[in-house]
């Protein structure tokens, strides 16, 4: 049974103080999508992101999200930025800081019901962080940080879960445990996940979304050199050892 559409982009112009960044794009998201954003620095990236979660209006064209093939106002959405600063001194749990993603949903002081502790619990287990539940989330590992701000996005259930570069502070022996962990949240839920590692994104991605000022849609298994090339506006080489995939740049001009 094909899935539904939950997102879609159609005939998008947008940008920021009269410059355009994104021209005449169209993308459509489906219901358990795996979707990987790839593209240059200023190629409207981030762009598309707010768009998607409602947070930038276009300036021309519309975007609809659905829920069992109705039109809905909005999504229950989940989201990891690309940069997360804390005081590593302050005394909160891994399990506070968790439950917090659910702050939208209560009153900063109100108390949390026993299906939201419980709920916890199940996202513990499952982020394999159950034995670090009490412990200060400053005497974490950046791995196991990461791996709580992703616990903290799930909280609220969401449709859809965005990521903007999870494996930034991650070394690349955990990357592998984060994309099977993805997996298993990918059957819950689509996920959007955008990454300049680019080579890891296509062997783990359902699809790929090439961005820069227009969006071109490929299955993950389609997107070559030449593709790259296009959407990058460089040359542009695929390498991959083994299990661990690189990319190289060859020399261009700026």
């Amino acid at each position: 049974m094909e899935s539904e559409p939950i997102i879609q982009l159609k005939n998008i112009f947008a940008g920021y103080n009269d410059q355009e960044v994104l021209h005449d794009v169209s993308l459509t998201i489906y219901d358990k999508d795996f979707l990987g954003i790839i593209g240059p620095n200023g190629g409207g990236k981030t762009t598309l992101i707010k768009l998607m979660l409602g947070l930038l209006r276009p300036e021309r064209g519309e975007v609809k999200h659905y829920r069992d093939g109705q039109e809905v106002k909005d999504l229950k959405t989940g989201y990891l930025p690309q940069y997360n600063t804390f005081d590593k001194k302050f005394p909160i749990s891994v399990r506070d800081v968790i439950l917090s993603g659910l702050h939208s949903n209560h009153r900063v002081f109100h108390c949390f019901r026993k299906a939201d502790k419980n709920l916890t619990s199940q996202i513990l287990e499952m982020l394999d962080l159950t034995n670090y539940a009490e412990r200060a989330i400053g005497e974490l590992s950046g791995g196991q940080r990461q791996r709580v701000l992703i616990g903290r996005a799930l909280i609220c259930q969401p449709e859809v879960l965005v990521l903007d570069e999870p494996s930034t502070y991650i070394d690349q022996s955990n990357q592998e445990k984060l994309y099977e962990l993805l997996n298993r949240i990918n059957e819950n839920c689509a996920i959007i996940l955008v990454s300049h590692d680019i080579g890891t994104v296509l062997r783990n991605v359902r699809n790929i979304a090439c961005v820069n000022g227009q969006v071109h849609y490929h299955p993950a298994n389609e997107v070559d050199e030449k593709t790259l090339e296009k959407s990058f506006g460089c040359p542009f080489q695929l390498v991959a050892h083994g299990h661990v995939p690189h990319r190289v740049l060859e020399e261009h001009e700026d």
